[in-house]
């Protein structure tokens, strides 16, 4: 498929971990478009975090599935800005790093400031849960 080929190339090319859907619509048309986009999830070239979100892939060392190359901690904040919104540390991390607290945050947990988020993101049962200051 000649499209799933200009899309690996144009992917691999990128700097960016994180890819939006909308980015990718001058490869052809949307259904064309999609069916490249799950021929490259089956390969193991890209991985799914939302609807119209995707990011790079790579094998897993324990099961060899494929998963994103950096963790969702750092890719979250990656997708926020392309959606344009300024994302920060949580409370409770900047509790922890300010050492005001001893707990440790768990989660992934991001501040959105006064934007109200209704996007899932997540791989693998672990969503990003989201925070307004």
């Amino acid at each position: 498929m000649y499209i799933v080929n200009r899309l690996k190339r144009s992917l691999a090319n990128r700097k960016a971990d994180v890819f939006l859907r909308s980015e990718l619509q001058s490869f052809g048309s949307p259904a064309q478009v999609s069916r490249a986009l799950t021929e490259l999830q089956k390969d193991g070239v890209l991985v799914k975090l939302g609807v119209g979100v995707y990011a790079k892939a790579k094998p897993s060392v324990l099961t060899g599935k494929p998963i994103p190359t950096k963790p969702l901690e750092v890719l979250a904040p990656e997708i926020l800005k392309k959606f344009g919104v300024q994302a920060g540390l949580s409370r409770q991390a900047l509790e922890y790093n300010a050492g005001v607290s001893t707990q440790v945050p768990s989660g992934v947990v991001i501040n959105t400031g006064k934007c109200r988020i209704q996007r899932k993101l997540g791989f693998n049962g672990k969503l990003v849960q989201y925070e307004r200051a």
